[in-house]
């Protein structure tokens, strides 16, 4: 299904509500508003097979271009309105968009794009101050039909990865050749049984929805009739009232969202009544085991994860209670063959440690513009095999545990260490707000371990809190996986989802090293 079948059943309910504000888009509006957007794309000349770019941050608007795109058979490219425009600019140029949405937060950046995106036929802008040489956006839907165009081909979005190892790859997967009002969308046929969507859903989305879980699973509650309440950014006591006030029966989180949380009061996490979850999804990085292990036994056993990646090229899932019975595991595979494969390519015994690959019949994706990454994510004797560069193993039952990304690990001394094992060892220090670890040049080992740390609010960094934060390490590390030497920083480089990005950090050290 999609919206349309909701704005003729339950016209006034609604589809999205901002939780901040309490600002709404009824099934009504959202079914109008798209129709008459994808009329006024048509009119500028795009076709199936085209691209839409959408730079703003969370808001209404954003589900509005995103319906659009999946009636008209367009791809639609939502990008992180925190780039600079030189960022924006290779993206909106590498997916070819023909049409640009844009809010005024980002109007800086979108009149910036002007003379170096000669692609873009139509540039629409909303807000109270709309960048320079756009159309209004209220204008242009104002004059454009009501009636939805005769053929309706079901759009998907092409989105460009987060960064975390380098220039943003799009992933582009072919279009699915259906009418949006007669094809579901597949991914919802997975997930939509194992959670329990439906109209009564009421999802909260407290990402950033240019990443790829938000905006997917955002559209599956629209076609089941559900609500989808947006935070305008991650903030722990917002979210928690969030749940309490919309009755938030679904949810969505990353990790650090949790430490985040788990790092409240206790007092202030026990003030909000969290009664109304029913499931509560997270995935997008590792989960340390002592930070699941407490939010189960806050929130109950109503955590799900699943590992999957923006390129889709497979899934694996697991809940709490086979959690507990399995710590530390994603899952095991609910979409695709899981093979774990040595530097040979060949399959691994059970238990040891490889490159993570899913088996499909074909490979769903490719990175658009770039063969050569593509054919990097291919296993190279099985091409139907795909890998996003996750390291990890399986156990003698299947289930699936990820040991870290292959970029990231250390050699030290011939050594394979895995930073996320430390990084996890000190996730929960009371003293830490955030860190990372990371590999760094040593004359004598190759690499050494260098941790980076965040202190805690009021915490301060010093020689005394690096001796005592090393010496926590090596009551639950190896000797050989303790940093050499912990640095500390106000911030670390992270994307709004979450994800570190290890390669900014590991650049200053190298660049320092000359």
């Amino acid at each position: 299904m999609y919206p349309g079948t909701f704005a003729a059943t339950t016209p006034d309910k609604a589809a999205v509500v901002m939780s901040d504000t309490g600002a709404a888009l009824s099934y009504a509006e959202l079914e109008e508003r798209s129709v008459r957007l994808s009329r006024v794309l048509h009119a500028a000349g795009l076709r199936p097979g085209d691209d839409v770019a959408l730079l703003a941050e969370n808001g209404l608007r954003s589900f509005e271009v995103f319906w659009a795109a999946m009636r008209s058979g367009l791809y639609i490219t939502a990008i992180n309105q925190h780039l600079t425009p030189s960022e924006v600019s290779y993206i909106v140029n590498d997916c070819g968009a023909k049409a640009i949405v844009v809010s005024s937060h980002c109007a800086g950046t979108a009149t910036a794009l002007l003379d170096g995106t000669p692609q873009v036929t139509l540039r629409l802008a909303y807000g109270p101050d709309p960048a320079d040489h756009h159309d209004d956006y209220e204008t242009a839907l104002a004059a454009a039909p009501a009636e939805p165009l005769d053929e309706q081909p079901r759009g998907r979005d092409m989105l460009y990865s987060s960064g975390t190892t380098g220039q943003p790859k799009g992933v582009k997967a072919p279009l699915p050749g259906v009418d949006v009002r007669e094809g579901g969308d597949a991914l919802l046929g997975l997930f939509g049984p194992l959670y329990g969507f439906a109209d009564d859903t009421v999802y909260l989305s407290p990402a950033p929805l240019y990443h790829a879980a938000p905006l997917r699973f955002g559209g599956m509650i629209h076609q089941v009739g559900g609500t989808v309440v947006v935070m305008p950014r991650f903030e722990p006591t917002a979210a928690l009232a969030a749940i309490e006030r919309y009755g938030v029966t679904h949810s969505q989180w990353v990790p650090t969202m949790f430490v985040r949380m788990l790092k409240l009061p206790e007092e202030v996490r026990a003030g909000y009544d969290l009664s109304s979850l029913r499931v509560a999804v997270h995935a997008a990085a590792p989960c340390p085991v002592e930070v699941k292990r407490r939010m189960i036994e806050w929130w109950g056993p109503v955590l799900q994860e699943y590992y999957a990646a923006t390129e889709a090229i497979g899934v694996t899932v697991i809940d709490s209670p086979t959690w507990l019975e399995h710590p530390g595991s994603v899952g095991r595979s609910l979409l695709g063959v899981v093979h774990v494969c040595g530097e040979d390519g060949a399959d691994l015994p059970t238990g040891e440690v490889g490159l993570i690959y899913f088996e499909r019949e074909v490979l769903p994706f490719a990175y658009h513009n770039d063969p050569g990454r593509t054919a990097s994510a291919q296993h190279p004797d099985h091409p139907n095999w795909g890998t996003t560069g996750d390291v990890g193993y399986l156990d003698e039952d299947g289930f699936l545990f990820l040991t870290d990304r292959k970029a990231f690990m250390i050699i030290s001394g011939g050594v394979n260490i895995y930073p996320q094992e430390v990084e996890n060892a000190l996730t929960l220090h009371p003293a830490v707000l955030d860190l990372a670890v990371i590999g760094i040049p040593d004359e004598e080992m190759g690499e050494q371990v260098k941790a980076v740390v965040q202190p805690a609010p009021g915490v301060v960094g010093s020689p005394e809190l690096e001796r005592e934060l090393l010496a926590f390490l090596r009551t639950h590390l190896a000797g050989y996986k303790v940093p050499r030497s912990i640095d500390f920083v106000d911030s670390l480089p992270r994307t709004e989802t979450g994800k570190l990005q290890k390669h900014r950090l590991r650049d200053r050290y190298l660049t320092a090293a000359g």
